[in-house]
């Protein structure tokens, strides 16, 4: 039997998969106790930030055209959104808040910084702001864009 390669570096891709799960599932379970997902979540704050297609939240929230109309019509049903005519493009169709989707989006907001708070409380206080900075350095270099590849790796939404 031929050994194992010996491993010389930590596994960065496990490291960052198994965490990025573990904050999805304890996001998904923390929003649920308000009746709402990351990306019904996702839609409702960036909708309220300016006037904006289903398409232009969809390539925000990284959602399939599919995933976005489901995520739509649920917070349609719950009344803290609505399909509405573009002020601009009458041919569009934007997505508006309700008065009470906007007031749930300020709650799940309180949520979702309280999980990730909570995440980074493992860090002692001065290395949260390091931590941050080196993600975002990643993020934003060398790990911003995907690799080119004849079967693509699936991923999960990766913005919210």
């Amino acid at each position: 039997m031929t050994p194992a390669p010996t491993r010389t570096s930590p596994d960065l891709s496990y490291l960052l998969d198994h965490t990025s799960h573990v904050l999805r599932t304890q996001m998904a379970a923390a929003l649920a106790e308000i009746g709402l997902t990351a990306r019904m979540h996702c839609v409702l704050v960036h909708a309220l930030e300016e006037e904006r297609t289903q398409n232009q939240l969809a390539e925000i929230g990284d959602m399939d055209k599919t995933t976005m109309v489901v995520t739509v019509d649920a917070l349609e049903k719950a009344a803290l959104a609505e399909r509405r005519p573009s002020s601009t493009d009458r041919r569009a169709r934007i997505i508006a808040v309700t008065a009470e989707g906007a007031r749930v989006a300020a709650r799940s907001q309180e949520i979702v910084d309280r999980v990730h708070e909570e995440a980074l409380s493992s860090f002692p206080p001065e290395d949260r702001k390091t931590f941050l900075r080196l993600m975002n350095q990643l993020a934003q270099g060398h790990l911003n864009t995907p690799a080119p590849s004849a079967a693509p790796a699936r991923r999960a939404r990766q913005r919210g």
